[in-house]
């Protein structure tokens, strides 16, 4: 499409060559605001000098439109007049300004202004024409005031024959279009119009240049509507910050103002609505939305608006800020009204009310609590939290402020635990000040839990049992923790008030018997073990799920009732589905809670890497000081992960974590201590590990969650006692743990059986890990299973059938290379399977650092100052050594172990 422009300006060249021979021309350029008509008068005046003709131009103003006379006096200010007739031209000006007196608005009469005035004025420029041609080109001559406008049109009827082009400009929006003036211009026969039109997309393309318009042509055509001055600003702003900014908000602003005081009220009524709508109702005007769908359309011709909306947020921006916050303020509140009245949904009421930062009225209130009721379910947390703030600071009702206050913490606990935190001592405040409801108390007290504050939750449940009968929501609410504290924090079910089965049933008809059904499968699981009957309740419970505003403690007891049995696998998929779920509702605090649990999955699974990579997104989702209590889930899931894998110096920052005194009273605290005990027991610490395991069963026994499928503490310990030399006590240990475990719980029969081998006589261990080889694949952990085979690959080669230890040694690095368990890959022997003689001594890691130090002549106790280990410790290795280099004192160990001896985790 060929540029307008051109064609205009080659419509200019004609009438100014026929201007210069005479035959005297007048051109209307016409267009919306940023079409180039200003460009195109200044490149005629530049032309006229190359056609022999003298230039005359001039501007009009809104501010000097009521300055008489003030555009003519720029014209002849500029005309080379004779000393003589610039004395006369000036009293000619003052005299005419003087004389300019008020008349009726609603004429143009040009009775009403002295013609002799007039001619004078005109005479001066059409003399000026006889010596030289002009070209009297005017700017925004819908700006120009009156007697300029009566002067012009006196002088368009006299230039017919006179070698002068007059050159107007005007804005299509502008009332002049149906005045007298604008009448009087165009109805002379030797007057052109020439009007310009924004840019089409092929004219942006062109205005960007080929680079650009390829990068950025389509989005600046949207953007712009072809708008010339936005058409810059928004390639300036993609090219400098890639989206639309500052400078194209500041050519929103400018066109807006060219547009006059009318559009820019509208504008301002737009930008605080959002949409076309009540906009005159809005801003209080007399006049009718007719009036405002004017100053619209001027808006849209503009190139600002599409569907009556601003093509750009970064362009109602800007137009919002130009309002004085007072005045926003104010017709925010007063939008608010409007649309409270009229029926409007309560997310646009909540919006005005936040932007007006007022929410005194009843009405207010309740629609900020709606609107924050459907932004939770809706995904929209973060505009949930503020409709509740406002909320919260504005009621002055106490019970309902503190019913507030409890909707924004579970709200604020989906973004980050630790926010809420603030609002947990009001809370208390009001709950002694009988302000707070039952079921409020009861999410209070998880709350406070959470974050450690045992005696204030404490405080909060005897509260609980002085209110007495509970009415029926807190009836719902404890039927349901009950369960749930019963999985993650049973030290205090005690505390809890029970509630008698017929209000338990009730409960279920109230929507919270998913919630009770998925606690207290968990719990079911953690207490008498994973059944079938339970796994089939919990999976039917996720199929119906979703992670609305009360179901993420519902899908967290139910994935974790899967976790703990034998196939977490089970869970995997489901684990995965709420993540991606979580992650499309921007609700970091679940994704972070989901993550841990992914984590636990991966490990009992035997994948290592991705478990120690879950819980470390879990930690960096939600900082390990926000998460409480809870953090004992991925920090211990972390720690067995890096240990089993040998990192131990990448996982001591988490080692060293400060965890809250209160993680101890909750299944977190047993999660961490036996993270802590493995952490320990690799890096050569058997007797503080011993301590940590020992802490963890009595913990489980004394709370009745003492079921293998959640933690093994006995085969823990045992493996502590192994390193100790304790075999009879490790052998007790596992012998009770295999008597403890039921028909479901392969992978920890297999586990006992394991190290039942290594506390048995060497003749009896492979035909023990041969039984726990088939128990191990079957239970699904390919990092137990590996270990599995380094011990039989161990067994094997003890009793001297190395071609078979060579074999199985294969397939034990494989699969250790796969669960990325790099110190038990390493602890492997490369053996040669034709030649006996060439299989390596296995020595443990510890064994190793004790064996190469007191090689190089260092004693035992300068071993155990430079190891950090007991004297006794060293000597239980160098014993342990002497037996399996077969030598019998420190000068026969060879200068170096580092080619034959590698550490192992076994």
């Amino acid at each position: 499409m060929v540029d307008d422009r051109r064609e205009g300006m080659a419509t200019l060249r004609a009438l100014l060559a026929e201007a210069v021979a005479g035959k005297g021309r007048i051109a209307m350029v016409t267009g919306a605001v940023a079409t180039g008509k200003s460009e195109l008068l200044y490149a005629i005046a530049e032309r006229a000098f190359d056609q022999g003709a003298l230039p005359l131009t001039a501007t009009g103003s809104p501010a000097e439109s009521g300055l008489p006379l003030g555009v003519l006096s720029q014209l002849l200010h500029q005309a080379p007049l004779l000393d003589q007739q610039r004395v006369t031209t000036s009293g000619l000006l003052h005299e005419g300004a003087r004389s300019q007196l008020s008349r009726d608005p609603g004429t143009e009469s040009i009775e009403h202004v002295d013609v002799q005035i007039v001619d004078a004025l005109c005479t001066v420029l059409l003399d000026l024409a006889e010596r030289c041609p002009l070209v009297v080109a005017v700017d925004d001559v819908h700006h120009a005031d009156r007697a300029s406008q009566l002067c012009l049109a006196y002088l368009a009827r006299r230039v017919k024959f006179a070698n002068v082009m007059l050159v107007l400009s005007a804005a299509d929006h502008s009332p002049h279009l149906r005045t007298l003036f604008h009448t009087e211009i165009l109805r002379q026969p030797h007057c052109r119009p020439v009007r310009l039109t924004h840019l089409s997309r092929d004219g942006v393309d062109a205005r960007l240049g080929e680079d650009a318009a390829r990068r950025f042509g389509a989005v600046v055509h949207e953007l712009s509507g072809g708008n010339r001055l936005l058409v810059d600003a928004l390639l300036e702003d993609l090219q400098t910050t890639g989206a639309p900014s500052d400078r194209y908000g500041e050519a929103v602003l400018a066109c807006v103002r060219r547009l006059g005081p009318c559009a820019q009220e509208a504008a301002h009524g737009l930008a605080v609505l959002g949409e076309p709508g009540s906009i005159g109702r809005l801003l209080g005007r007399g006049e009718s939305e007719a009036a405002v769908a004017k100053s619209l359309q001027a808006l849209a011709g503009a190139g600002l608006l599409a569907d009556g909306r601003f093509r750009h947020e970064a362009a109602r921006s800007a137009v919002l800020a130009e309002l004085d916050a007072a005045d926003r303020i104010h017709l925010h509140r007063r939008a608010a009204e409007l649309a409270h009245r009229d029926g409007a949904t309560a997310d646009v009421v909540a919006g005005h009310l936040l932007h007006a930062s007022h929410a005194g009225d009843p009405w207010a209130l309740s629609a900020l609590e709606e609107a924050a009721r459907h932004a939770l379910r809706d995904n929209g947390v973060e505009s949930a939290i503020e409709y509740l703030k406002l909320a919260w600071r504005t009621c002055d009702d106490e019970r309902r402020r503190a019913r507030i206050a409890t909707t924004l913490v579970r709200a604020e606990w989906r973004i980050n635990p630790s926010n809420p935190v603030g609002h947990l001592a009001g809370l208390t405040d009001a709950l002694h000040k009988g302000h707070l409801g039952g079921g409020d108390t009861v999410i209070l007290a998880k709350a406070l839990l959470w974050h450690g504050h045992t005696q204030d939750a404490m405080d909060v449940l005897g509260r609980l049992r002085e209110l007495g009968e509970p009415d029926q929501e807190t009836a719902a609410e404890l039927a349901a923790a009950r369960p749930w504290f019963r999985a993650l924090y049973p030290s205090f079910l005690p505390h809890l008030p029970e509630v008698g089965a017929s209000r338990t049933a009730a409960a279920s008809s109230l929507g919270v018997g998913r919630r009770i059904q998925s606690a207290g499968a968990l719990a079911d699981v953690l207490t008498h073990g994973p059944r079938e009957e339970t796994m089939a309740t919990a999976e039917h419970i996720l199929r119906g799920c979703r992670l609305d505003e009360m179901t993420m403690d519902t899908v967290e007891t139910a994935l974790l009732a899967l976790t703990y049995t034998d196939r977490p696998g089970r869970a995997a998929p489901w684990c995965d589905a709420f993540i991606a779920e979580a992650e499309t509702r921007r609700a970091p605090s679940r994704q972070a809670r989901l993550a841990a649990i992914r984590a636990e999955i991966g490990l009992r699974g035997g994948d290592l890497a991705a478990a120690a990579a879950d819980a470390r997104h879990a930690l960096s989702i939600i900082p390990a000081g926000s998460w409480g209590v809870a953090v004992g889930g991925p920090l211990g899931t972390l720690l067995l992960a890096g240990a089993a894998m040998g990192r131990l110096d990448d996982c001591l920052p988490e080692f060293n974590q400060p965890v809250p005194d209160a993680m101890l009273d909750t299944r977190f605290g047993l999660q961490y201590l036996r993270g802590k005990g493995r952490f320990n027991l690799m890096a050569d610490q058997p007797d503080q590990a011993l301590r940590d395991f020992l802490l963890c069963g009595e913990l489980m026994t004394r709370w009745d969650l003492d079921v293998p499928s959640f933690i093994a503490w006995r085969l823990d310990a045992a493996e502590a006692l192994i390193a100790l030399r304790n075999d009879d006590e490790a052998r007790r240990l596992v012998t009770e743990q295999l008597s403890r475990c039921g028909r479901q719980s392969q992978r920890v029969r297999g586990s006992a059986l394991r190290l039942l081998a290594a506390v048995s006589e060497v003749r009896q261990r492979p035909m023990l890990l041969r039984q726990a080889a088939d128990l191990l694949q079957a239970g699904g952990d390919r990092y137990e299973y590996a270990r599995l085979l380094f011990d039989l690959t161990e067994a094997y080669h003890a009793t001297g059938e190395y071609r078979r230890a060579g074999m199985l040694g294969q397939r034990a690095r494989a699969l250790a290379k796969e669960c990325h368990a790099d110190s038990l890959r390493r602890a492997l022997p490369r053996m040669d399977r034709d030649d006996p003689g060439g299989v390596p001594v296995l020595l443990s890691d510890a064994e190793r650092r004790v064996a190469e130090l007191a090689a190089e002549g260092y004693t035992n106790r300068e071993i155990s100052a430079r190891l950090f280990i007991t004297v006794s410790t060293v000597e239980q290795h160098l014993t342990r050594v002497f037996r399996k280099l077969k030598v019998s004192r420190r000068t026969e160990l060879p200068e170096t172990l580092a080619d034959t001896q590698q550490p192992t985790v076994a």
